[in-house]
């Protein structure tokens, strides 16, 4: 390239860090791209697609330049040390290849292609020799900050700075392919590079290279992160969820239990039935670890817990009632979300109650949401004691706090009451059509 004056080359600089800044910001787009940014190790199929991904866009800046004139939005080296730096020396030369093979097949830059494997090779290596992976994600465009906290650093903890060798490879590179390119201008044009007579231009050229190496890396790490966080949420969230369902748990067998023994004195038979009941309970919990289930297993669930509740109550004391809306029965629903609810009913509504009564149970389906019921007749809620109804006892602060996690602002929980005369728990929440929860449900955090 032949020397140009320093103000369009200064512009040329500029459009170079915006092209890089738009492509980069492209590129953590792809949902490929972001799943491949975690991968510390890719196997061949995704070093290929980790490749393409990096390559593509930075060879059609190379065509601009070509056809086009733009020196700006050539950004083999750039990208190359990228490609090296992230995903090995392999995908380091694809990279380069790819962004080279224009310049070596169209402009004839018949250096163009060993440069880039020089490129590739010192930034695959340098990867290779790190030994904390993090160290790449680390190196900053901020080259005064950076070299500052790294200089700082080092005094405090004496070893090997990373982040200045980086830049030092960004640096090197950048002054070999100057040099490459100003020797062999006198035959022809065989390397495409940025140059300028002035010292301090030189010196720009360099900087912009080492910026334009460290930016992307800066704009892909935010979006790394931003994905580890997320991974962090889900991880928390299902935690949660087990500490949850695993409360439930032993204060379900612990009652149960109770019941049995109650009836071990004086009715031994009923005892050993209840007995196989809870076995059956548990062995299917045990078959199934999934946080959401088809209304239609929880549904089944619910029959064998009021088999065993309808032995404590007696037959002629305990009636229930189902209004089960028949295309609900495949909306899926969290495991072990009636239960607690029903037991509630049975123990706090229709316990105290002398001549037993009517538990109810409804689910619908209206304006894409599932509306569920639990009620009950019995002796409803004394009006002092319904500020604190949602907080006391595990069965429906369990619930609330489920669906609190689950859905956020997207479920709701609502008891009505009345003293001598019931209970009607009710609750809503978005239909589910398969045990996946979607984007929409996902996106919206715990309040």
């Amino acid at each position: 390239m032949s020397p140009g004056a320093p103000v369009p080359l200064f512009v040329t600089l500029l459009i170079k860090l915006c092209v890089i800044a738009s492509l980069a910001s492209i590129i953590a787009r792809f949902h490929s791209f972001r799943r491949l940014i975690f991968l510390e190790e890719r196997n061949p199929k995704q070093k290929l697609l980790f490749a393409a991904v990096m390559g593509v866009p930075f060879l059609l800046g190379v065509m601009a330049r070509l056809f086009a004139g733009y020196q700006g939005a050539d950004l083999s080296l750039e990208v190359t040390v990228l490609s090296g730096l992230l995903g090995g020396t392999i995908v380091g030369l694809v990279v380069g290849m790819m962004v080279s093979l224009p310049a070596v097949l169209i402009g004839h830059e018949v250096l163009a292609a060993p440069m880039a494997v020089m490129y590739a090779v010192v930034a695959g290596t340098a990867r290779w020799v790190c030994p904390d992976k993090e160290e790449i994600w680390k190196f900053s465009p901020f080259i005064d900050l950076s070299l500052y906290r790294s200089i700082k650093q080092r005094f405090k903890q004496p070893g090997l700075d990373w982040q200045l060798l980086f830049s030092l490879i960004c640096v090197m590179l950048e002054i070999a392919r100057m040099n490459f390119g100003r020797m062999a201008s006198h035959k022809r044009h065989l390397l495409f590079y940025l140059d300028s007579p002035h010292p301090w231009t030189k010196v720009l050229v360099i900087l912009a290279t080492l910026i334009g190496v460290g930016l992307p890396l800066r704009i892909w790490n935010g979006t790394r992160m931003q994905g580890k966080l997320e991974e962090q949420e889900r991880l928390l969230m299902e935690a949660r969820m087990e500490a949850l369902v695993s409360q439930i748990n032993p204060h379900f067998l612990f009652n149960t239990l109770n019941t049995v023994s109650s009836l071990i004195r004086f009715d031994p038979d009923t005892a050993r039935t209840v007995l196989l009941k809870l076995s059956n309970i548990l062995r299917r919990r045990l078959k199934s670890q999934t946080h959401f289930l088809p209304l239609k297993q929880e549904l089944d669930f619910i029959d064998d817990y009021l088999d065993i509740e309808v032995v404590r109550f007696g037959r002629d004391k305990l009636q229930v009632c189902k209004e089960i809306d028949p295309e609900a029965l495949d909306v899926f629903v969290p495991s072990m979300i009636l239960q607690p609810l029903v037991e509630n009913a049975l123990r706090h509504g229709l316990g105290p109650k002398i001549e037993g009564g009517t538990l109810t149970l409804r689910v619908s389906r209206t304006k894409g949401r599932l509306v569920v019921e639990v009620a009950d007749d019995g002796v409803g809620i004394p009006e002092a004691k319904r500020h604190e109804i949602y907080e006391s006892g595990i069965g429906i602060s369990n619930v609330r706090e489920r669906l609190k996690v689950l859905y956020g602002q997207l479920s709701s929980l609502r008891i009505d009451s009345v003293p001598g005369r019931g209970t009607t728990i009710r609750f809503e929440i978005p239909e589910l059509v398969s045990a996946s929860r979607p984007a929409s449900v996902e996106a919206v955090p715990a309040s």
